[in-house]
């Protein structure tokens, strides 16, 4: 990948999470990149790309610290990736990009809308092949969710702590 093209990512990505994705036009985006229109267009041929892209980079960054969760039971892991996601709200004050992109795309595009719905199946597959069963999976998946959505309104201190004991009540020892 280019030095341009990561520039472009890496300034979409901080906008979009910081103001919404309607909220930030491809001007600003240039602007504050520091690269002309032009090599804007030639990496993506739409807005619309570049955010799907921005997504997939979000969601390979966050699915790799998940898989680094360690070894040991199943309990174990699930703790340290609470640990992990715990860390990751902590840097991330304002929800998860990935459903807000799925809700300001909502019925405008359908392929933004799927990308977020299979990242969600990817998180719990991530789950399934680190040794969990369905059940857990979909049960650490809830309260990761549920975190990041009361991280959003509430000490992320606060949060980690309940996330903690959630791990231990879900994911039996």
């Amino acid at each position: 990948m280019s030095e341009k093209k990561k520039q472009i990512l890496t300034i979409a990505e901080k906008l979009f999470y910081e103001n919404g994705f309607h909220h930030v036009g491809l001007k600003r985006i240039v602007s504050d990149s520091g690269v002309a229109l032009m090599t804007l267009y030639n990496h993506f041929s739409s807005k619309e790309e570049l955010i799907q892209e921005v997504l997939s980079i979000r969601e390979e960054r966050y699915l790799s610290l998940l898989s680094n969760c360690g070894q040991g039971s199943t309990h174990q892991k699930a703790k340290s990736i609470a640990k992990i996601h715990a860390e990751w709200l902590s840097s991330q004050r304002n929800g998860c990009m990935l459903l807000r992109a799925k809700e300001e795309y909502a019925n405008v595009n359908q392929a933004i809308v799927d990308q977020v719905v299979e990242h969600k199946k990817n998180l719990i597959e991530l789950f399934i092949t680190l040794g969990f069963n369905q059940r857990q999976s979909n049960q650490l998946t809830l309260v990761l969710e549920g975190s990041t959505s009361l991280a959003e309104v509430l000490d992320p201190k606060d949060v980690t702590s309940e996330l903690t004991h959630l791990i231990d009540q879900v994911i039996v020892k």
